[in-house]
């Protein structure tokens, strides 16, 4: 039997794929706590823009008379009379006042800053401007980009998207099974316990997501590393642009950035919300399948009475053959 044979028939017993295995492995537990920040955060920033619009916005009801700065210089002293005013914004869109919006006021004592929304028209005080959501926000991005390492964080980021895209490779290469049993990985079997059912459900995530997991692999390395791909750009394609007018490699390039925000419509932004979950869940199964092979490894080496030696070959209960996956039997 040649090796293509043998990889679609019997792919477990080529040792090139137990070296993918190992590869796969040691890199899980590497970067297993990475992936799973990236991709809860990644989830939670795909609304960043609505999150900060509807924190910094608050819309009042327009009347004929609104109130000049002096007017609303008055109003506030009449408020906080132990702060001094630093700064009155008004909300403008185009250098037009936007008349159905909130005013910010800042305002400080003591070296301490407070900034609060004001209704331009009542002069009414509408609470906190929420600046310090803001900021919760904004770490929260540059935790995702990078890392809080102002420097060098973008490339840790880059490295870690390059791991995290060959751990996506080798998995997808180690999930197949073989030509017979192909259809067994995708779906999820529910009646298998422990081991079996984390390798199945493993195995589920990763063939139906996979696409989608590469492609944030992929346009993550993009994004921390774009001089590599804008010179392999321009190698490929040395054409001068017309002004105005992006090469076919800028053009894929463009679409990369935008697939990894999903920043199109509400609704694809709710599916990348979903799936951008995807590497976290393969995170958690690839856990609790190493930590069930470490400890039922454990369990037999604390309790040898569950192998019976029969001569040179060790017999285990059928229970334990039943929670394994066939690739490991």
């Amino acid at each position: 039997m040649n090796l293509w044979n043998q990889w679609l028939r019997q792919p477990q017993k080529i040792w090139l794929r137990r070296a993918l295995f190992q590869v796969h492995l040691w890199i899980g537990i590497a970067v297993g706590l990475y992936i799973l920040m990236i991709s809860i955060t990644g989830s939670l920033l795909v609304y960043r823009r609505e999150m900060a619009a509807a924190i910094t916005t608050v819309y009042v009801a327009p009347l004929p008379h609104r109130l000049t700065k002096d007017e609303l210089s008055a109003v506030v002293h009449r408020a906080y009379p132990e702060f001094s005013i630093e700064q009155i914004s008004l909300p403008r869109l185009r250098g037009q006042i936007v008349p159905d919006q909130a005013i910010e006021v800042e305002v400080r004592r003591d070296g301490e800053i407070h900034r609060r929304f004001f209704d331009p028209y009542t002069g009414a005080d509408l609470g906190d401007s929420g600046r310090q959501m803001i900021a919760g926000i904004l770490w929260l991005a540059d935790l995702h980009d990078d890392l809080l390492f102002i420097r060098h964080g973008r490339k840790i980021n880059g490295i870690g998207a390059i791991l995290s895209t060959i751990l996506t490779l080798t998995g997808a290469i180690l999930w197949w099974p073989g030509i017979r049993t192909w259809r067994r990985g995708l779906g999820i079997e529910w009646n298998r316990k422990h081991y079996g059912f984390q390798w199945s459900l493993h195995n589920f995530l990763g063939v139906w997501f996979f696409l989608f997991v590469l492609l944030w692999g992929i346009s993550g390395i993009y994004l921390c590393f774009p001089g590599v791909f804008d010179n392999l750009v321009e190698y490929l394609d040395p054409t001068k642009p017309v002004p105005g007018q992006l090469l076919w490699g800028e053009e894929i390039l463009s679409w990369l950035a935008k697939l990894h925000f999903g920043r199109f419509s509400l609704a694809i932004k709710a599916l990348w919300t979903i799936l951008g979950l995807a590497p976290a869940a393969l995170t958690i199964t690839g856990t609790l399948m190493w930590w069930y092979r470490v400890m039922r490894r454990e369990s037999r080496n604390v309790e040898p009475a569950e192998a019976t030696v029969i001569g040179t070959t060790a017999l285990r209960p059928q229970s334990a053959l039943n929670d394994r996956p066939a690739t490991e039997l």
